[in-house]
């Protein structure tokens, strides 16, 4: 493996002040990051450029950063890997090979994002091995391959889900006959529960877990439909297909105050379904439907009171109880979109990265830049930790300093 670092403002081993971006979309899988005191514009040109390790292998799937190093899935030959970068000067720590990279029309290698809970990190490929390793070096702990066990078959574009872990176990979609999703135990890999009754296969969404009345329920996108899971033994309690397509369903729900956002793109289009507890089993209801919000895959965000995402190409604001559309910019094109600090960070597929206001008040942008074409789109989300804004694009990892002087 080839490997090009370019140093920048910080000196190896030392490790900005700020928090953990733990896993995909962050520490609880809202594309919010908690952090402050970051630059609320950008020179030209972009941030400064801390460092950039490059010669990684391809890949799809974005960071995860936590105990000092950013974490991420690559090809390496033909084999699907994860590897841990010096989160203070990307120096690749250890990578350890799993099982066979695929490939398709799209682009070769993993999709998704590890994630990091205490001393292990835990992986699912794009051929459906799922893995817990140990982030001091990456020693494999357990494995098992979801299809196999399961009886699921792989997807059109390839297995894209982060792998949901809290507490004792770890929740990931199969798609198999009677078990769309699954329940392990995080230390053993051993089945806990397979949602009977769920045959969907899987979609390329990952799933959240939130807490519903008293009730922690498990959401996402099957290939068919939104669904509600509850997360003590599998039972299914609900499924809206208003938001749905049956080419690829993609964007990770949005939760809050006892509702969830689905969207779609290729027709899907948007809707808001607000949950009730009744008796231990949570019922769902539509709230509205919407055309304004065909998200395909940059995700979207929740902040006081607003939606904010990509509307196919064009960056929309959306009331969230209404649906109602606030306002709409062509901005950098398709892409996906995070938050941090009263800003969006929105990279698009087409590689340019902007810092816009999250206002209802109109779009106000605060900066922009390009990273370079690496001949694929960019579809890993941009990450932000650490007062650090990382950029990762096929085997190039980028972290830049966003913090306010």
């Amino acid at each position: 493996m080839s490997l090009a670092l370019a140093a920048g403002g910080l000196a190896r081993g030392q490790a900005p002040d700020g928090a953990d971006w733990p896993q995909w979309r962050g520490p609880d899988r809202s594309g919010r990051s908690i952090e402050t005191d970051l630059l609320d514009a950008w020179p030209d040109g972009g941030p400064e450029l801390n460092w950039r390790t490059e010669g990684l292998g391809a890949g799809f799937g974005s960071l995860a950063v936590a105990r000092d190093r950013v974490f991420l899935q690559y090809r390496v030959g033909n084999r699907s890997a994860v590897g841990a970068l010096d989160m203070a000067g990307g120096r690749l720590l250890w990578s350890r090979a799993l099982g066979p990279m695929r490939n398709n029309d799209r682009g070769p290698g993993p999709r998704g994002t590890p994630t990091v809970d205490g001393d292990r990190v835990y992986a699912l490929t794009e051929n459906g091995d799922l893995v817990a390793l140990a982030t001091a070096d990456g020693a494999i702990i357990w494995s098992r391959n979801i299809l196999e066990d399961f009886g699921g078959r792989n997807i059109d574009w390839l297995i894209s889900e982060s792998p949901l872990v809290d507490e004792s176990r770890v929740y990931v979609t199969p798609g198999g006959r009677d078990a769309g999703i699954v329940a392990l135990d995080k230390a053993t890999g051993e089945t806990v529960w397979a949602a009977a009754g769920l045959s969907d296969r899987a979609g390329y969404a990952s799933l959240i877990l939130e807490d519903v009345g008293g009730v922690p329920t498990l959401m996402t996108m099957t290939s068919r439909a939104g669904v509600g899971v509850r997360a003590a033994d599998g039972h299914i309690m609900w499924r809206y297909d208003g938001a749905a397509n049956r080419t690829a369903n993609i964007a990770t729900p949005v939760f809050h105050d006892d509702r969830v956002f689905f969207s779609s793109s290729y027709g899907g289009g948007g809707a808001l379904v607000r949950m009730v507890n009744e008796g231990g089993v949570v019922r769902a209801e539509e709230v509205y439907r919407t055309r304004a919000m065909e998200n395909h895959h940059g995700g979207l965000v929740y902040v006081d009171g607003y939606l904010y995402g990509f509307h196919n190409s064009i960056l929309t604001c959306l009331d969230f109880d209404t649906g109602e559309r606030i306002w709409r910019n062509r901005s950098v094109g398709k892409g996906s979109v995070i938050y941090a600090d009263g800003h969006l960070y929105v990279l698009s597929e087409d590689n340019e990265v902007a810092l816009v206001e999250a206002s209802p008040e109109g779009y106000v942008e605060k900066g922009r830049f390009e990273i370079e074409d690496r001949g694929l789109s960019s579809w890993a989300h941009p990450v932000v930790s650490h007062g650090t804004l990382y950029i990762r694009n096929q085997g190039t990892v980028a972290a830049y300093d966003i913090r306010a002087r």
